[in-house]
This record gives C-alpha cells, structure tokens and sequence, in this order.
C-alpha cells in the first residue's frame, strides 16, 4: 500500500498523463505517425500501448489500471479517453470505455448522471 506522501505523487503523475492523452486526441481526426507516438509514449506509464489495447479484453484492463492506482475520476477520464480515441479511428474501443463506466457506477455505490449519460452516448456510438 502506498503511504500518503507517495500516493498523492503517484495520484498527481497519473492525472498528468490523463491530460494529455485527452488532449493529443481532443480534436477528432486521423491519426498521423505523430499523433501515435506520443500516445504510446502516455500509455507507456500505464504499461499499455495502442496494441494492448486493442488485444486486452474489458475486464483485465480494468484490472490492470486498478493496479496503476487509478482512482474513480482517472478511471472515468481514462473512459473518456478510449471514446474520443474511438472517434474517426481504425479501431473502437467504445466497449471497452463502457466497461469501465459501468464498473465506476457498481464499485464506487455512488449513481451519476454524468456517467450515466457518458454510457449512453457510448453505447449510442457503436
């Protein structure tokens, strides 16, 4: 377990790389070369890249981005990652934001709105 000092650190690296990933992808295009290797270079710090989240299935990378210390909020933007990412791609990892929104309403016992409606907009786009 990580103490105080240390997990306020790690809390503080993880919502950094969260904005930007959210930011490379904000804007909805195709990806060029560029845009894929800064974001290889972001998942990095979560151990994952594009690949891996292609292959992994929903529930071991919720698993996994538990143990990355990913609280209730890193998960949701991590969520809204995979949507906007979705947008105008190759690839779709819609489900898999879903998943993790639906596991933030069941774990954390607290119902929102915002996510609520973040699943339906999701499930809207498949």
């Amino acid at each position: 377990m990580l103490n105080k000092g240390l997990r306020d650190q790690e809390s503080v690296r993880i919502d950094n790389v969260l904005k930007t990933l959210l930011s490379i992808v904000f804007v909805p295009k195709f990806w060029d070369l560029e845009d894929k290797i800064n974001i290889e270079d972001q998942l990095k710090d979560f151990g994952l890249n594009i690949q891996s989240l292609i292959d992994c299935n929903e529930k071991d990378l919720i698993k996994h981005l538990l143990r990355c210390h990913l609280d209730w909020n890193q998960l949701e933007q991590f969520a809204d990652f995979l949507v906007i990412a979705s947008k105008d791609n190759p690839f779709d990892f819609s489900e898999k934001a879903i998943a993790i929104y639906n596991y933030i309403q069941q774990e954390s016992k607290m119902f929102s709105f915002g996510i609520n409606s973040k699943i339906a907009a999701a499930k809207a786009n498949l």
